[in-house]
């Protein structure tokens, strides 16, 4: 550069165009101060300068100085409230000093803001007091600060009120609100967050809706949906994959995920990944389940404390979700206790603070359900004595399964929410895992929930495909004991359904299994047992049946041990015309479960342990194969599975922000 420079002032003349004089330099663009270029206030920079360095605990050292050297100022209070905020995502602190900063810059006019110097930080305020409180759950005062913002500053605000009118079910509101944007807006953004609001608006009613076209134009202006470009939008592509779940179109669903998991959005309240394991266990992809987790955890890491209070719940939930099939029940119900005592700041998701909690006290239910049934199968292995205190411990986890399920049928109790919640992937609402949902009926009664199907069937919650209303009505007839319904809805169910649907199709074939052996159809029933188990291995613990064997051993005394062993588990009864249980201790301790044909379904082997009692090793043996046979077959280490619990807050990089927040919204589940 100084080589050329003085070449320049030597070689040329002064009225040459490429004379130094004749050249015209650009300056330097300055960096962003709290989406501004011209803060001029010295501390204001220092914080700024911080946040752009990843200095994050000296940003939250500076603003919290600046404060107490002039806790008068409207930009230290901000500043402060912008941190904790952006930085910590502790939402109600940084609203007791945006509060602050409201009362320090109380102005009503554009003059009287530029008059008092503080015309950036009452700007900056307003428009962040309107985003908090969405995010906090008033969308009351959401809008009266986007009215606010609107009156002294003119700023158009329009696209930022679908989403408030949204959650306050003000859907006609909404939809004007979004077309007044499409009418009068050429911002691309503002556009883009309208074209979500109609998109949201469509999914509010029971009827399907009849395209994506809204939501396709949420992802890409055109309304193809197809443009690579916008894949960084993992809100719209999340958004565009729930619509098709709504209308069925599972692989294109998966496909609009694809797209959103590719490029990571640290600033994004969409993880991809949550929804794309959904779907994954869903399909019984175990395999690929156990890496969309490992991504799930990947992404959740990279983003930034304020969107991990706004999406936390989630990641528990369908961590939660997969520990059941993983037969990690006890993790599962430190997941749910978690989401229900911690529950997300919600206000950029269509769903409530109840229903998330229903959603937590059902799978908190199944879990501790699920413990319970896993200690029985120990205390199999028991004697008497010794089983007492596991007997107390076990009875604890059966009283906390009903103290939930109490708590999931209070809060599913709305008539509105039921009908919704019946709706396959009803939009709107917090995702419950088809394969989940059929739990609500035994939590709110086979009496009221036959009402509450049948009108939600008239209403046309299954118009796309009747084979989830007779799913339901599989269940409640299981539930009631009325065998023959079973056998007549769950086949019509079994032929009607996606083929996707493998984790609900297990349920229904453990159903069906049980209703044909009671009713003396053996070959049929185990015909249906076989499928269940294939497709889910842990559908028989889960809903507490016993598979029907004809135990064997090879008549050595170990192998004679761990016989009665399997013959008091709950897993299993005995029947001479049963699949094949057998232990055998050559060459290698084992018991394999198979089929009357020979078909192996599980089988576990370990090497006995020298130095340990013959008791002790038919103990492990048969605690170890219960645990190979009804769970996932792969380990999640306790260091994981506490990292998937959810790690402490901890200050992170901050983008810089703009000076008015894209406010995204996911249409949540």
């Amino acid at each position: 550069m100084t080589a050329i420079l003085i070449a320049a002032n030597n070689g040329f003349a002064q009225d040459d165009p490429l004379s130094l004089g004749n050249i015209e330099i650009p300056q330097a663009q300055r960096q962003l101060c709290f989406g501004f270029t011209d803060v001029e206030d010295p501390q204001a920079l220092a914080v700024c300068d911080a946040l752009n360095l990843d200095l994050n605990v000296k940003a939250r050292e500076l603003s919290e100085q600046w404060v107490r050297s002039e806790p008068s100022s409207p930009g230290a209070q901000f500043a402060l409230s912008e941190v904790l905020l952006t930085i910590e995502g502790n939402m109600p602190r940084a609203l007791f000093h945006l509060n602050r900063a409201e009362e320090l810059t109380n102005y009503n006019t554009i003059p009287e803001a530029l008059e008092s110097g503080n015309l950036q930080w009452h700007y900056l305020t307003l428009s962040q007091l309107s985003y908090v409180h969405q995010l906090m759950g008033d969308q009351l005062l959401s809008l009266e600060y986007l009215d606010r913002l609107e009156e002294v500053y003119g700023q158009d605000v329009e696209s930022f009120r679908g989403w408030p009118l949204i959650k306050l079910k003000q859907y006609d509101a909404a939809r004007d609100s979004a077309n007044l944007v499409l009418q009068d807006s050429e911002d691309d953004r503002a556009r883009a967050r309208a074209w979500n609001t109609l998109c949201a608006v469509e999914l509010a009613s029971l009827q399907p809706i009849e395209s994506m076209v809204a939501c396709d134009h949420t992802v890409d202006e055109d309304g193809d949906g197809i443009d690579s470009m916008n894949d960084y939008d993992t809100v719209y592509l999340s958004n565009a994959s729930e619509v098709a779940l709504s209308l069925l179109k599972i692989d294109e669903a998966e496909e609009y995920l694809n797209r959103a998991t590719r490029y990571l959005n640290a600033d994004s309240v969409a993880n991809p990944w949550i929804y794309k394991l959904y779907l994954l266990m869903n399909q019984g992809r175990f395999d690929e389940s156990r890496e969309a987790l490992d991504r799930m955890l990947v992404w959740r890491e990279a983003q930034e404390p304020i969107v991990n209070v706004m999406n936390r719940a989630e990641h528990f939930l369908v961590t939660a979700s997969l520990f059941l099939l993983a037969g990690y029940s006890e993790d599962a119900i430190k997941l749910t206790t978690t989401a229900l005592n911690q529950p997300d700041r919600n206000g950029s998701y269509s769903a409530d603070d109840a229903q998330k909690d229903s959603m937590a006290a059902l799978i908190n239910m199944m879990a501790n359900r699920l413990e319970y049934q896993i200690r029985l199968e120990q205390i199999a292995t028991m004697d008497f004595f010794d089983s007492l205190s596991a007997r107390i411990d076990a009875t604890n986890f059966q009283v906390n399964a009903w103290r939930s399920e109490r708590r999931a049928a209070a809060l599913f109790a709305e008539l509105d929410v039921l009908q919704n919640r019946l709706r396959p992937y009803a939009p709107l609402d917090v995702h419950i895992p088809e394969w989940i949902e059929p739990e609500i009926i035994g939590s709110i009664g086979t009496g009221v929930m036959n009402n509450i199907i049948e009108k939600a069937n008239s209403n046309g919650a299954f118009m796309l495909n009747a084979g989830y209303y007779h799913a339901y009505k599989t269940e409640v007839a299981a539930l009631d004991n009325n065998r023959d319904a079973v056998l007549a809805q769950g086949a019509a169910a079994l032929n009607q359904l996606p083929s996707q649907e493998v984790l609900l199709r297990a349920r229904l074939a453990a159903h069906l299994a049980t209703a044909a052996w009671q009713n003396n159809d053996l070959v049929e029933a185990l015909g249906y047992y076989e499928s269940a188990y294939q497709q889910d291995p842990s559908i028989l613990r889960r809903l507490n049946i016993s598979l029907p064997v004809d135990i064997t051993n090879d008549g050595t005394d170990f192998s004679e041990q761990v016989s009665g062993y399997l013959a008091k588990s709950p897993r299993f009864s005995q029947n001479s015309n049963g699949m094949v249980l057998e232990a055998i201790t050559t060459p290698d301790l084992s018991i394999c479960l198979k089929t009357r044909t020979g078909t192996i379904l599980s089988c576990y082997t370990m090497t006995a342990a020298e130095n340990e009692s013959s008791k002790w090793n038919a103990q492990q043996l048969t605690n170890m194969f219960h645990t190979q046979t009804f769970g996932l077959g792969y380990d999640i280490s306790q260091a994981q599975r506490s990292i998937l619990m959810g790690s402490s807050v901890i200050l992170s990089s901050q983008n810089d922000s703009s000076v008015q927040r894209n406010r995204e919204t996911v249409l949540d589940r």
